[in-house]
């Protein structure tokens, strides 16, 4: 069972305390690491580090990883510890336009699995949790139980469309009264609604977010950009979004607005964009965007598959277009990187799916336009998780965010003499 210390301890257990919840907030929020990176990123010094960690591993917290997949190095093989697999568990659930994504892991990062369901677009809520359910309940052979949950894991939620941030004072309080995180600063609504739906299905914490977000997070966290601090993360859909992770945290902005790529402005003579700009980013390279020049090219295409198709046969008119939307993104992602200075930046979505036809030119933009400093500091890649990014990324939301491991049983320590 896992329990607070208590309270009564003085100034120098407490220090200790801080610091055992640093080593194990980096754990949960990285997955395996060795003591010296352990050391690195705690900022905590050698001998402090090793007693904490002999401290968590003595009390069953923290356990030896597994053995390191890479080439084998000469010398004494680096120890890695994480979280014990054991102490709970995490679920992700993206609801996305027109299907229910889900996924599940420990503590260590050990993924359980995925699972997804299409249905119609004007499917409620209730159905669609319904189909979370369902989902979650076939995960490892029906091996996941959702009670295990409701001790130390949590539900991290991805939904279309913007999540206000101004929650996370009244949420945090919410989470430890009632067990849920309210959207919205708690004022009721369709995501309040959906909050409550969920967290009386599943008896767990629930925190949500954008999904695009998300899918960022997951990248950062298992996919493309696994291991990269600063990520800039780009989804080419219906509608073109994006999600920054700095530091290896999710940025959010003001009001959850941080990631709205897609309508910073790329054409200043082109078209109108729905958001009530002109030339927005979404107009030139977003699917429909995308379809609707090649037709007026000539293109015969009849949708979005047969359009993927005729590029990779050779079509000069797909090809045409693919390579002016590609420019106009890399163009867009230059001024981002000037601004941000990411590290890696992913590029995911269904025109993601054109493959070198598109990132090419996005590449060759990004490139022309960028700092010089910067040109040689920025990776661009191809997302890997695909569809399941945003439940992988509700996954990591609950890592990195929920109550999570926030206590366990630690061994009894001395009272100091405060």
């Amino acid at each position: 069972m896992l329990e607070p210390m208590h309270s009564h301890r003085g100034p120098l257990a407490q220090l200790r305390r801080g610091h055992e919840e640093r080593v194990l907030g980096l754990l949960r929020r990285h997955g395996q690491l060795s003591r010296a990176e352990l050391g690195r990123l705690s900022g905590l010094s050698r001998t402090t580090l090793y007693d904490i960690v002999a401290t968590l591993v003595a009390g069953g917290a923290v356990v030896p990883g597994a053995a390191d997949p890479g080439p084998r190095k000469r010398g004494r093989p680096v120890e890695h510890l994480t979280l014990d697999p054991a102490a709970g568990q995490a679920l992700g659930i993206d609801f996305a336009r027109r299907s229910v994504h889900v996924a599940a892991a420990n503590v260590a990062h050990e993924m359980i699995g995925s699972a997804s369901l299409p249905h119609p677009p004007d499917l409620p809520w209730e159905g669609r949790v319904d189909l979370a359910e369902k989902l979650v309940a076939s995960l490892a052979d029906g091996a996941l139980r959702l009670s295990s949950l409701g001790a130390t894991g949590a539900v991290g939620v991805g939904v279309v469309g913007p999540v206000r941030r101004t929650e996370t004072e009244e949420g945090a309080r919410a989470a430890e009264d009632r067990r849920i995180t309210r959207p919205g600063g708690g004022h009721g609504g369709p995501l309040a609604d959906l909050v409550e739906l969920l967290a009386a299905r599943f008896g767990a914490p629930v925190l949500i977010d954008n999904n695009t977000r998300l899918a960022a997070l997951a990248e950062a966290t298992w996919g493309a950009a696994a291991g990269s601090r600063d990520v800039l993360y780009l989804r080419l859909s219906h509608g073109v979004g994006g999600g920054l992770v700095v530091n290896g945290a999710l940025h959010r902005g003001v009001d959850g607005l941080a990631g709205e790529l897609g309508h910073i402005t790329a054409d200043p003579s082109g078209g109108p964009c729905e958001c009530g700009g002109t030339g927005c980013l979404e107009t030139v390279a977003s699917v429909g965007a995308v379809l609707a020049a090649y037709r007026e090219q000539g293109g015969k295409a009849g949708d979005f598959d047969g359009f993927l198709a005729a590029s990779e046969d050779g079509d000069t008119v797909a090809e045409d277009v693919l390579r002016r939307a590609g420019t106009a993104v890399g163009t867009v992602l230059a001024s981002v990187v000037g601004a941000l200075g990411p590290s890696t930046i992913v590029l995911g979505g269904e025109l993601a799916g054109a493959g070198d036809a598109l990132l090419r030119p996005v590449a060759d933009a990004l490139d022309a336009h960028v700092l010089p400093l910067a040109r040689d500091r920025v990776t661009l890649r191809p997302a890997a998780l695909g569809e399941a990014g945003g439940a992988h990324g509700g996954v990591a939301l609950a890592l990195h965010e929920s109550p999570l491991l926030a206590r366990y049983q630690g061994p009894a320590l001395p009272e100091d003499d405060a």
